[in-house]
């Protein structure tokens, strides 16, 4: 749907971190029927993808020996006291506050148990033009370790409340920001950092996942059924960076 505003702890903006700028546009103009456009940044190649000329999220190139990645934001009425409570319930900040033009202002941020978020507080651009519609961001979801002290974090910072409901062989609680239900946390066993995953919603799961190994993509996790919910698949790009595609149900 379209969007003219966000509630604060609502995701708001896409952003693609990678070491093959070029590559990266072709891969998802490709295969998720994004337009590019080029824009001037001072501190290199960068580009929004859009939808119809709607804003959905940037891309840019990262310095050489860095990881390709995508990140999340998280829209904020008051960025200097959204830091302060992310401080204050053991989070830090990683780079920010900062402007961004007259668009807005943002932070990147970690999270206790080493997730990275950013936060955005909107100006004259409010972030992501559309959200949960074919193409566009639909979800955020956090693996962690610690599931209890995560959704302690998130509501000290954001004010999220949870539904928590059984899947098979773990529990997965369902975030709402403003009663909206828009990310999800879960338990996650890997050593790895944890870490925020973006889903963008598709109309067919199968043919996605496809198209993407046909671009030399990756399948991290293949098309996997979610009762009464959809159908996704964890995917990476050429370049590394991992994301997910689902088509819902509704």
């Amino acid at each position: 749907m379209k969007i003219s505003a966000y509630q604060s702890g609502h995701p708001c903006w896409s952003e693609l971190g990678t070491t093959d700028w070029p590559g990266a546009k072709q891969f998802y103009r490709t295969l998720l029927g994004w337009e590019m456009a080029d824009l001037v940044a001072p501190a290199g190649a960068f580009c929004m993808f859009t939808l119809e000329g709607d804003d959905l999220g940037a891309i840019f190139k990262l310095p050489e020996g860095e990881v390709s990645q995508w990140g999340g934001y998280f829209a904020c009425d008051n960025l200097e006291a959204t830091i302060a409570r992310a401080e204050a319930a053991g989070g830090s900040l990683l780079f920010g506050p900062h402007a961004v033009a007259q668009a807005g202002r943002m932070a990147h941020m970690v999270d206790p148990q080493g997730a990275r978020f950013s936060l955005w507080q909107a100006d004259k651009h409010i972030g992501a033009r559309r959200f949960g519609e074919s193409g566009s961001l639909c979800w955020m979801e956090l693996a962690c370790r610690e599931p209890s002290r995560a959704m302690d974090f998130y509501h000290r910072v954001f004010g999220w409340d949870f539904r928590t409901s059984s899947l098979p062989g773990m529990e997965y609680h369902e975030v709402l920001a403003d009663g909206r239900e828009c990310g999800g946390i879960m338990p996650m066993d890997a050593e790895e950092p944890a870490n925020w995953l973006l889903y963008f919603q598709v109309r067919d799961c199968d043919a996605v996942t496809g198209q993407a190994l046909n671009l030399d993509g990756e399948v991290c996790v293949p098309p996997t059924d979610i009762p009464n919910v959809g159908r996704f698949s964890v995917l990476k790009d050429p370049q590394g960076a991992t994301f997910a595609v689902i088509a819902l149900d509704f």
